[in-house]
């Protein structure tokens, strides 16, 4: 089962926009609760989408400049990366099956 890798300011670039497949980075702090509803929910579907596309978990508070970079202004902000770019900017929690149609679209 594959689980979400925890990515930093210095790492990011490496992991996230020079990565092979898409990646997802959901943006989270620890004192957020939309986003411990949203972790299990990326959970699974990093174990779903297993081998097509990757997850990654940023701690805003712990990594400011990744998230001033892409202007995150409330978390938790779920990015989808695509040949280092982000095609998704996804705000606040949402259902599974949306996050899986915007995850389809970068795949496809």
């Amino acid at each position: 089962m594959s689980k979400p890798i925890e990515v930093n300011d210095s790492n990011f670039d490496q992991m996230v926009l020079q990565a092979k497949t898409p990646v997802l980075v959901d943006l989270w702090a620890p004192w957020c609760a939309p986003c411990r509803m949203v972790a299990p929910v990326v959970e699974e579907l990093a174990s779903e989408y297993e081998g097509r596309v990757s997850f990654a978990k940023l701690n805003v508070d712990q990594n400011p400049r990744t998230a001033s970079r892409y202007g995150i202004m409330s978390i938790p902000t779920l990015l989808i990366f695509k040949d280092g770019k982000p095609l998704s900017n996804i705000v606040g929690f949402r259902p599974k099956a949306e996050l899986k149609r915007s995850l389809d679209a970068a795949l496809g």
